[in-house]
């Protein structure tokens, strides 16, 4: 059956995940999560919520958000169709990479996956139209804890690959990072 390679990122905790793919005649078969396989990223990882997101439109942009505790989540995360620009920002307090942010591209043809530990916020860019994404949270969502930074901020200077387009009005309206911002406690 197809197996996981996990490979460590430049952001400490955030991993890529390729599965294997296996097929006949019959169709497909491929691995999104495994308890045994996923154990090194931490022991006991548990999902409690899947999301699935469907964005009609290239361009657009959604993020970046993040829960903080005692609802921060870690996020596995894949692509089902199209292709996305996903990214995803350190906010942990201490951390030597913090306001450091790293994409990724995924899409549905790869398999490719990201893990995306507590503490940071994640958001993405559709490279193409009619794009979907899963998403497994170790958190469920708690609107009072979710927090958003904007998807332009200039302290963090991610490089969209398109202009961004499309942004929810929760999104825009996400307000700069406060200079006394000092991140996550996670």
């Amino acid at each position: 059956m197809g197996g996981m390679k996990l490979t460590a990122l430049p952001l400490p905790g955030l991993v890529r995940i390729d599965t294997t793919r296996v097929g006949d005649e019959r169709g497909q078969f491929s691995r999104i999560f495994c308890e045994h396989e996923l154990a090194v990223l931490r022991p006991g990882l548990h999902f409690t919520q899947v999301n699935l997101s469907e964005t009609r439109y290239r361009g657009t942009a959604r993020g970046l958000h993040y829960q903080v505790p005692p609802a921060a989540e870690a996020k596995l995360i894949r692509c089902l169709r199209g292709r996305v620009f996903d990214v995803a920002v350190d906010l942990r307090s201490g951390s030597p990479t913090f306001l450091q942010w790293h994409a990724l591209e995924l899409d549905a043809a790869s398999e490719t996956q990201v893990f995306i530990p507590e503490g940071f916020a994640h958001g993405f860019q559709a490279l193409t139209d009619d794009v979907q994404l899963v998403y497994f949270h170790t958190a469920s969502w708690q609107p009072a804890l979710e927090r958003r930074v904007h998807c332009d901020e200039p302290k963090i200077g991610v490089r969209w690959p398109l202009p961004l387009a499309n942004l929810s009005a929760r999104d825009s309206g996400a307000g700069p990072l406060e200079e006394a911002f000092a991140g996550v406690p996670v």
